[in-house]
């Protein structure tokens, strides 16, 4: 006898809600199940891809197409290595050879020409960028700085031997020792601060310029191989007195460089923009060794 209690419509219905456990459990029941495994699937997709974002690696600069610092500095790193390699060609091409012993063979001609380029090129490049950075433009730039850099390097390391060596020292350790400060927070860039550095910029250019036309001009007397520079002031070379400025100058534009970095990267710029940023490290540091060679030789000089 069948049990009356499942003659209940409750039993015989077929709801379509119904999850069915076992085979040959109705469409309806069937349909549900497939539903709720397909949507446990889904959930289980979900979890698993959000396990793999949080266990992979950051993005970096090439995955964002955003300014990094890491980016920044190879890009710097890669500048400075066609730098190395035009320097050696102009220092090479300076001597008429590798002999540093005569200087009856030294020419001026990859020193003006890397000097007269460069300068041109960073003109172009510094009131372009706005519209567009132009990488190849850096490079060429990096270029002819490498023919200046080797070329004035030879020229003084005839007239004073080692002290390409003494200025490279020096220029690497003032750089060091910025970078370290700035990365430590102990020095930052501030509005004050910069507008001190415009003026005082201002007035080296005026008085670098004023100095080349009475050199040019025959106005300062040929003993005077540094023009103004070699005056002397209570018996210190004006030259020493206005380098050691000039250094800390250079010092505190390092600053600017890397603060103005740092912007880009935390105002997410893009990643084109590690150029620019590259490009006024290179023209700080080539700055600041000119001005160490300079120090160095008029120091040397006077002994």
């Amino acid at each position: 006898m069948s049990n009356f209690a499942f003659n209940n419509p409750a039993f015989k219905q077929q709801d379509p809600r119904n999850v069915a456990t076992y085979p040959g459990a109705p469409q309806g029941a069937r349909g549900a199940q497939a539903a709720s495994f397909q949507h446990a699937t889904v959930d289980a997709a979900a979890n698993a891809q959000l396990e793999g974002m949080y266990a992979a690696p950051p993005a970096g600069s090439i995955e964002t197409d955003r300014m990094s610092v890491e980016d920044t500095v190879w890009k710097t790193a890669g500048l400075f290595g066609i730098l190395l390699v035009t320097a050696a060609i102009g220092w090479v091409w300076t001597l008429g050879g590798t002999d540093i012993n005569s200087f009856s063979t030294v020419s001026l001609v990859p020193w003006m020409i890397g000097a007269l380029g460069g300068f041109v090129l960073a003109m172009i490049i510094t009131f372009t960028s706005r519209k567009k950075v132009r990488p190849a433009l850096i490079f060429a730039y990096a270029a002819l700085e490498g023919l200046f850099i080797g070329g004035i390097s030879a020229f003084f390391e005839v007239l004073y031997p080692g002290i390409v060596l003494q200025a490279t020292l020096a220029t690497i350790s003032v750089v060091g020792v910025t970078l370290a400060l700035f990365a430590s927070g102990k020095i930052r860039a501030s509005k004050k601060a910069t507008k001190i550095f415009m003026v005082a910029m201002v007035g080296y250019l005026v008085f670098s310029l004023l100095n080349l036309v009475l050199m040019w001009t025959g106005v300062l007397p040929a003993s005077q191989a540094f023009g103004l520079y070699s005056a002397e002031i209570m018996g210190i070379p004006l030259g020493l007195i206005i380098g050691v400025l000039v250094v800390i100058m250079a010092a505190y534009s390092l600053v600017l460089d890397f603060d103005q970095i740092q912007q880009g990267v935390r105002n997410g710029a893009p990643r084109v923009y590690g150029w620019l940023g590259a490009f006024g490290i290179m023209v700080t540091v080539v700055w600041l060794y000119v001005e160490i060679l300079r120090i160095i030789a008029i120091v040397r000089g006077n002994n």
